[in-house]
């Protein structure tokens, strides 16, 4: 395997020939090249690969052309930017000199009229850029560049890029530009909008370090620097050095205050004030007046930004045991931010034991799953490597593991990232660990089984029961003592879904709440359920497997979905409530149509809770699900533009597909398995059974003669299926060791396209004659989902992440070409976790229907409560 060093050279060598690796920093790594056409050295930045993934190429190369045409004596210029194999990059002058965090570094403390000179330098820098509407955000020693006397900034290209072409995807996925000692406080907390105020505040602790040697807060941890940054006050530099003017204290701590309104409006009036603030009636700031010991003058805070500060302080600060400051009014302290994508990531989210850190599995641009940590003190998310794939992770009771589901396996991984370890196989939904080392698990359609930790035999403990139509049994709990286990015994209608608990030694089951999903014991004594969007508490003793009292809402407004039994909350052993706001999660979706070059228009007039669109052959009509309150079939008339409701079911309905005639359409009924059933859309015949088996289905698509329909059946691996819709035998369509799904027929019948996993397990689409001996093509080059025919089975397109890829085939030999990019965008791939369409496109391949989530400007609906457990024992008393 080629390292990614190689990799990188390879693809730059008819430009640049690399010679060696400068540095690496949160953002990039920097390395040392050749500009081959004009004979000089240059330094290529080449942004890490999660960076890249969240921006993506085409907006990365489409907005940096704003920081190519910032022209500054004190900028360092852009020559060249690109993505090259999987690479973004951008190249800059590579300057012989030092960066002034070298020079510090050295010397540790600058000559007063050197520090000020540096930062008015700077300052004019930026001013420059304000007026060109571009904001550093990552201004410090490293990023400033001593050439010939002078200093230059850099970093330009990463800041407009991913502050800018990222847009909303960076405050999705938690990703922040930023080093603490530097950040201001707005930027510390998550801002959404950043202003040309945050960078004079970095500025001012660049210059602070340069004047006393050290930045203006410091601390052991990311998290203590940033609590620091938001609670404190810097120490006054007359104190640390007598030399430094009081006027030169007085513009520094302006440009430090905590409210971006308190300080300087402009770089440039902080560069007067460094200048010539010492002359007659020039005063800033709370320093004006002259020397002061640290902490004197402070003025109080305003209500507001006492709030502020309270919210985040405790939430960079929670590593400090005991530390409690009284929340107002008696209320919890509470605070929001945002991980994941609401409407494309699954509700599903954890917090570790010690309730410093919450975990969620997210999607990136190139449509992967992996699993993301937010530290509850830092505005980062960091990607835990070895999890792509996952879905419902969960911290081992040490915080020292964390345990997935990935492609219908149990798998663990170091809380660090790593190779990840094999556990167990044909798992369904989310694991829990067992507090003496095991973990519980659901085996796809036979209830809940137990497996040490380290590997080995696995013991069952539940059987379903199907008189009662058990569909599984759900998010198992391990209670103190490892005796029994809680658990969501899930059937539909949703009323007779259960909370249950199981003991280990005789399997007895024990009933505890009907109609709720996902139960949680907690270390306050509590059992905890979500029922219609709100969190339910009574006392629970986890010995004798009692209730004492009756149920109460403690929390509402949580998000949950009900046909995955799913709710998005957890609670940590301190206390530490982490929940998924609804009103913010559950966002409505729009239904356009998007042409191939990427324009749009609206396909459905009202945005609402829409997933699968499906366009008739006819052109006339299309068919998605509604998903609220629960989901159903709809149909749209596009000439009349109606909408109807199609199906009524007890369960749930939905990932429908047309018969040729576009008379009526095969679709998912829960129960309680997915069972798939056939309704003609003018309801002059019932609903009538077409499939049925044990294990859950969705169609994909019918034969053009209509005589077969091709659906996935949910096994381990997942098998692509060929039913017969004259009432004849399914039939496996090809017996493989790796999981298949999406099969589309060809519009002349001969082959299948389908989506497959290859070795790495990474989903590509494949195509396959169905009569005659041959092996399967690859379609898709580097992973792809969801194929498509079109123009007349010349062409298949297909999803990766984001992107609309289209690929030439030669309907009468299979031949395949190269894929090529039509357009991207950020939709809704598919409906949760149901491994199903979730775009459609015209068969003349001119227009896609596609569908995407409403963005909510400022949503944060991840929402931390510290000490909750004071406000539930208040709530649901002994």
């Amino acid at each position: 395997m080629i390292d990614p060093a190689g990799r990188l050279a390879a693809s730059l060598a008819d430009r640049y020939r690399i010679e060696r690796e400068l540095g690496a920093g949160g953002m990039a790594t920097v390395y040392l090249a050749q500009d081959l056409r004009h004979d000089r050295k240059v330094a290529v930045k080449v942004l890490r690969p999660e960076l890249a993934a969240v921006i993506g190429a085409e907006r990365f190369l489409s907005e940096i052309k704003t920081t190519a045409n910032l022209q500054h004596p004190h900028i360092l210029p852009l020559f060249d930017s690109g993505a090259a194999d999987s690479f973004l990059f951008y190249v800059m002058p590579f300057i012989e000199g030092e960066s002034l965090r070298d020079r510090l570094n050295r010397e540790k403390q600058l000559p007063i009229s050197d520090a000020v000179r540096i930062a008015t330098e700077v300052a004019g820098a930026l001013d420059y850029a304000h007026r060109h509407g571009v904001i550093h955000r990552d201004i410090k020693p490293e990023n400033v560049l001593l050439h010939d006397g002078r200093a230059l900034v850099a970093d330009f290209g990463i800041a407009l890029a991913a502050s800018k072409a990222g847009g909303s995807r960076m405050t999705e996925t938690g990703m922040s530009l930023g080093t603490p000692h530097y950040m201001s406080p707005e930027q510390a907390m998550g801002e959404r909008e950043i202003t040309a105020r945050s960078d004079v505040y970095s500025l001012g602790a660049v210059t602070y370090e340069m004047l006393a040697g050290e930045p203006p807060f410091t601390g052991s941890t990311a998290q203590a620097i940033v609590a620091r940054v938001v609670t404190e006050t810097p120490r006054a530099l007359t104190m640390q050095r007598h030399t430094i003017p009081p006027y030169l204290e007085a513009a520094v701590f302006t440009a430090l205050e905590k409210l971006p309104a308190d300080r300087f409006e402009s770089a440039a009036e902080f560069a007067a004030a460094l200048e010539d603030g010492g002359r007659p009636g020039r005063h800033y700031g709370r320093k004006a007046a002259g020397l002061m010991p640290p902490g004197a003058g402070v003025r109080p805070l305003t209500m507001i930004f006492a709030a502020l500060v309270l919210l985040l302080a405790l939430a960079a600060g929670w590593f400090l045991r005991g530390w409690k400051i009284p929340a107002q009014s008696g209320a919890p302290v509470q605070f929001a931010f945002r991980v994941g994508q609401p409407g494309r990531d699954r509700a599903f989210v954890d917090i570790s034991p010690d309730g410093r850190r919450v975990l969620q599995a997210v999607q990136d641009s190139g449509g992967v799953n992996r699993i993301v940590i937010r530290e509850l003190g830092s505005t980062t998310l960091t990607p835990v490597p070895g999890t792509e794939g996952a879905s419902d992770p969960v911290f081992s009771p040490d915080g020292q593991w964390i345990a997935f589901v990935a492609d219908g396996k149990l798998r663990k991984v170091p809380v660090g990232g790593g190779p990840s370890v094999l556990l167990a196989d044909s798992v369904n939904a989310g694991a829990g660990w067992g507090l003496d080392g095991s973990l519980l698990y659901t085996l796809s359609g036979n209830g809940l089984w137990r497996v040490p930790a380290s590997g080995g035999a696995s013991e069952r403990l539940t059987t379903l029961d199907t008189v009662r139509k058990e569909f599984n049994h759900w998010y198992p709990q391990d209670l103190p003592g490892s005796r029994a286990a809680i658990f969501n015994s899930y059937s539909t209608p949703f009323a007779r879904s259960r909370i249950e608990a199981v003991e280990f030694a005789t399997g007895r089951r024990t009933v505890l709440v009907e109609g709720a999903v996902f139960g949680r014991y907690v270390a306050s004594g509590h059992l905890l359920f979500v029922r219609d969007g709100a969190i339910f508490a009574v006392r629970f003793n986890p010995s004798t497997l009692k209730l004492t009292g009756s149920p109460v809402p403690v929390m509402d407004d949580v998000a949950w979905s009900a046909p995955d039994g799913v709710a998005g909350y957890a609670v940590s052993q301190n206390g530490t409530l982490v929940y998924l706001k609804a009103s913010e999660w559950n966002v409505d979706r729009r239904v356009v149509w998007v042409d191939r070059g990427g324009s749009e228009r609206p396909a459905i007039p009202e945005p609402g809770p829409w997933a699968e669109p499906r366009l008739s052959p006819d052109g006339r009509w299309i068919v998605l699900t509604g998903l609220e309150p629960k989901r159903e079939v709809w149909l749209f008339e596009v000439g009349r533009r109606i909408l109807t409701q199609l199906t009524r079911t007890q369960g749930a309905a939905f990932n429908a597909v047309w018969m040729p005639d576009s008379r009526s359409i095969i679709y998912t009924v829960e129960d309680p398995v997915y069972d798939l059933h056939r309704i003609p859309i003018d309801a002059s015949t019932p609903d009538a059974p077409l499939v049925a088996s044990k294990n859950d289905k969705m169609a994909s698509s019918v034969s053009p003669d209509g005589r077969t329909v091709a659906y996935l059946e949910v096994m381990d691996p997942d098998r692509l299926m060929l039913a017969p819709l004259d009432g004849g035998v399914p039939t496996s369509f090809e017996a493989r060791e790796t999981s298949q799904r999406n099969g589309m027929f060809s519009p002349d019948g001969r082959w299948l396209a389908y989506e497959g996993l290859g070795v790495s397990g990474e989903p590509n689409v494949y195509l396959r004659a169905l009569e005659g001996s041959g092996g399967r093509r690859q379609v898709s080059a580097d992973g792809g989902s969801q194929p498509r025919w079109t123009r007349g089975g010349r062409e298949i397109v297909y999803r990766k992440g984001d992107a609309t890829m289209a690929v030439s085939v030669q309907p009468e030999t299979g031949e395949v070409g190269t894929p090529t990019l039509l357009f991207r965008f950020a939709g809704v791939g598919q409906l949760g976790a149901t491994r199903t369409f979730g775009y459609d496109v015209t068969p003349d391949g001119s227009r896609f229907l596609m569908v995407a989530p409403v963005e909510r400007p400022g949503a944060q609906p991840s929402v931390v409560v510290l000490d909750w457990f004071e406000e539930l024992r208040a709530k649901v008393p002994q």
